[in-house]
């Protein structure tokens, strides 16, 4: 059965000098400081260890196929979004990237589909962007669950996604910049619980926003199954029914209505909670994720879901045909 993990990171090998080239910032270049492993270093803080498996494109397909994975989709480290920068400096940054995930399509067209990452700060300049990475081959892009805190419903962005609807370029949300991250170091409190807020904070300013109502085709996938939104989505309701005034100012469509017009990878990690995202979104709006190649992720990439009793038509949609809808692919093209 073919297999798409719609939802993994990479990053080129070599990273320009950028905080040298700028002449500011603590920008993240790679310390190779041992064979097959690297350190992400922000300015002269260390970020996180990453292997080659981050960037060896071969490697990577090799580790794939224990899992009987064919096509992975490979979007950059959000660390790596800077929308914190000048807004030409994150699209020389955004550029350099989305040119080296063109030309890893090109190179391994049946191993590889492709998200841009885009310079969200400036939408005259994502838009630019863009539209160069529909022509290059990319089928979408991956932003972050906020904007420099700004929320996604902000009007400044609304252009970008019309652009998407446009261009036919899906979109994946990624948490980052997580709420609250500098008061929870400690325990890997943001990663394990501001990760699964911030993407429930992206889908419900979407929503709340009516962006997905003016925007009916716009293609959206978040990460993480959709964080803590599914869930919570009980309580998510109910506030939108018990205080109209607060949650509806924008949008008066139940938050409930929008289950199915909006994907959610399938990184779970616990069976029960899949069949409750199965339940509420459909096997259709489920995609295969695995986050690799980072520990967090579910890097045996859907081994648990092989082992449920699931109907193989379900465990099809998952595995490749929620995927292939999302970013408008013809499954043809793999095989």
């Amino acid at each position: 059965m073919l297999k798409i993990d719609s939802h993994t990171h990479i990053i080129p090998k070599k990273l320009p000098n950028w905080s040298e080239k700028f002449g500011y910032g603590d920008f993240i270049y790679l310390q190779h400081h041992k064979r097959g492993f690297a350190k992400m270093m922000r300015g002269n803080q260390f970020f996180r260890e990453i292997k080659e498996n981050s960037w060896n494109a071969e490697l990577r397909i090799a580790e794939y196929e224990k899992f009987h994975t064919q096509v992975q989709v490979v979007c950059t480290i959000p660390v790596m979004f800077s929308y914190w920068a000048k807004p030409l400096d994150c699209l020389d940054i955004s550029r350099f990237l989305n040119d080296h995930i063109a030309n890893l399509i090109v190179a391994y067209p049946k191993n590889y589909l492709g998200l841009a990452t885009i310079p969200m700060q400036d939408a005259e300049l994502a838009i630019q962007e863009l539209e160069r990475c529909k022509k290059i081959g990319i089928s979408g892009i991956q932003i972050g669950s906020n904007i420099n805190d700004l929320n996604l419903n902000e009007e400044r962005f609304f252009s970008i996604f019309e652009a998407c609807e446009k261009l036919d370029m899906a979109i994946l949300v990624h948490p980052w910049n997580m709420m609250g991250q500098k008061q929870m170091q400690r325990y890997w409190l943001p990663w394990l619980v501001g990760m699964p807020a911030e993407t429930s904070r992206a889908i419900c300013s979407m929503i709340f926003g009516g962006i997905f109502e003016k925007l009916p085709r716009l293609r959206v996938n978040f990460a993480h199954a959709g964080g803590s939104f599914l869930p919570t989505l009980g309580r998510i309701k109910h506030g939108f029914d018990c205080r109209p005034d607060l949650v509806a100012i924008d949008n008066p469509v139940n938050p409930g209505d929008y289950l199915g017009k909006f994907w959610v990878d399938s990184i779970t990690h616990d069976e029960l909670m899949l069949e409750y995202v199965l339940k509420l979104q459909g096997s259709t709006r489920v995609t295969l994720g695995s986050d690799y190649p980072f520990p967090l992720g579910d890097l045996e990439i859907g081994k648990f879901i092989e082992e449920m009793s699931l109907e193989k038509t379900i465990k099809e949609d998952i595995f490749h045909n929620a995927a292939l809808e999302w970013l408008n692919v013809p499954k043809e093209k793999f095989i």
